[in-house]
């Protein structure tokens, strides 16, 4: 059987063990997101996918990571408190996580090697990556960093339809 998503588990924001079989039959958009980015807004128009697909069997995940710039300085409970009062954020939180290097998040080794990035390159370039899975665990597709949420709502639009 070939691998998907499904094996993983990771902490939520609150420090709970989550297996990412929960997620078994949705369409997934992962972040990996921080606080004090020039790509902070883009939580706007991820908790407006998350609202607006919810129901229809779309589910985003935010990881915080304080790999790039150190722009996630906070612990847990800052990260959600700040995604709380600014952005509504109600799609579900990890807890911080590494996406490059030797302690690198083993759910983001994975999708790095099932979608790279420009020429091939697999590290993870900045704040605010993201990558769309299908509902049965498949990585689709890798979008940059400023790559706008809204502008890959086609691509889930197309996936949600084909579900």
């Amino acid at each position: 059987m070939s691998q998907t998503i499904y094996q993983f588990e990771i902490k939520d924001i609150q420090g709970k063990l989550l297996p990412l079989e929960q997620f078994r039959g949705k369409t997934l958009l992962i972040v990996n997101t921080a606080s004090k980015c020039g790509f902070t807004p883009q939580y706007e128009g991820l908790e407006a996918l998350h609202q607006k697909y919810k129901d229809s069997g779309l589910a985003v995940l935010g990881f915080p990571c304080n790999q790039f710039g150190k722009q996630e300085p906070g612990d847990e409970k800052e990260i959600a408190k700040f995604c709380d009062l600014n952005f509504k954020v109600s799609f579900p939180m990890f807890s911080k996580v590494e996406v490059n290097g030797e302690n690198s998040e083993p759910l983001y080794d994975y999708l790095k090697n099932e979608a790279t990035g420009i020429l091939g390159s697999k590290s993870i370039k900045w704040n605010f990556t993201k990558f769309l899975v299908d509902n049965q665990g498949k990585v689709i597709k890798r979008y940059a960093p400023n790559d706008k949420p809204e502008s890959i709502e086609k691509d889930i639009q197309a996936l949600l339809t084909n579900n």
